[in-house]
């Protein structure tokens, strides 16, 4: 496999305000109806549990990451910016332009990791805003359009390549992968048989690695090999309702294993097992979604023009841990 060398940008983060004033926020009332909720998910959310819109005005906002000196950072792809929400401030700019950011992770030293769709690339945010490229090709080819990303207690980063931010006639290599990134900078293509690998999650104790694929209406789930590399795939679960919008995208686990998928209709939360538990409803398409607050309890959700939270009674696993 081929060494790839650093390259560092110029480009430096910007914190400008986007909104004069941050939006009331607005709740909505999550029915948890017999017939569509387990058990299992009335112990994860309260009877009287809330979905609240915090802050709206985007094109399709994606890649939510909540850091740990307590904001949330997430991209807007077609607006090529990634955002920065506080508690009681204004939205601000994080970084513009952001080579069409899609998704947003930390590594051990919390910092930003990106997947970025127009660079095709992935990238570091260092503590001075200078952008990092640590890979943008595989066997000299350029990467498809970098998606979703995850990164391991080891320091290894997996992401997903499908095709959604190029054209075909600019595709390289000919396929849609999962990869390894590891520590050293060695590139490793984990899975190549995708149709459009997106969401990306590790079991709590990193045994298990969840992909979904957009197209297939699916989550797949390999086991983790020590030297990291994949092996047993099979279906986790499927994700598929021809009544409502959204398709399988962004994916996290909570402290418990439970698996969470943007997909039709909001978030559908999974058993370690599959058993789908329920559906956590959005008003808008949900794209991706992340745990935040000092608890982590808060799960953050990006939804087409808006962002969206709600609290749960589960802690959820903090990026780069």
């Amino acid at each position: 496999m081929n060494k790839f060398s650093i390259k560092v940008a110029s480009l430096i983060l910007l914190l400008t305000p986007v909104f004069s004033e941050s939006i009331p926020a607005q709740k909505f009332v999550f029915a948890m109806t017999q017939n569509q909720q387990s058990q299992q998910i009335k112990g994860i959310l309260d009877a009287n549990s809330t979905l609240e819109k915090i802050a709206e005005g985007f094109r399709f906002v994606e890649g939510p990451v909540w850091h740990p000196e307590g904001f949330l950072l997430f991209s807007d792809i077609p607006d090529n910016t990634i955002y920065q929400w506080k508690p009681n401030e204004p939205v601000k700019v994080f970084r513009q332009p952001s080579g069409n950011a899609n998704g947003n992770t930390l590594d051990l030293q919390n910092r930003l990791i990106t997947a970025e769709h127009s660079n095709r690339r992935v990238s570091r945010t260092e503590k001075n805003g200078e952008i990092v490229t640590l890979i943008r090709e595989y066997q000299d080819k350029k990467l498809n359009s970098p998606n979703d990303l995850v990164v391991k207690s080891d320091g290894s980063i997996y992401f997903t390549d499908p095709p959604y931010g190029i054209k075909s006639d600019q595709e390289e290599l000919g396929f849609y992968g999962v990869y390894r990134l590891a520590p050293d900078g060695e590139l490793i293509l984990l899975i190549d048989d995708f149709v459009r690998p997106n969401g990306i999650a590790f079991s709590p104790d990193e045994t298990q690695l969840y992909v979904n694929d957009s197209q297939e209406g699916h989550i797949r789930v390999f086991d983790v090999k020590p030297d990291g590399t994949l092996t047993n795939g099979r279906i986790f679960a499927t994700q598929k309702d021809p009544n409502k919008k959204g398709v399988p995208d962004g994916m996290k686990v909570d402290s418990l294993g439970n698996v969470y998928s943007t997909g039709p209709g909001g978030v559908w939360v999974f058993s370690p097992t599959g058993e789908k538990l329920g559906v956590i409803e959005t008003p808008e398409t949900a794209a991706n979604l992340a745990w935040g607050d000092a608890d982590y309890k808060t799960l953050y959700i990006t939804a087409s023009s808006g962002l969206y939270r709600i609290r749960l009674n589960v802690e959820g696993i903090k990026p780069g841990n």
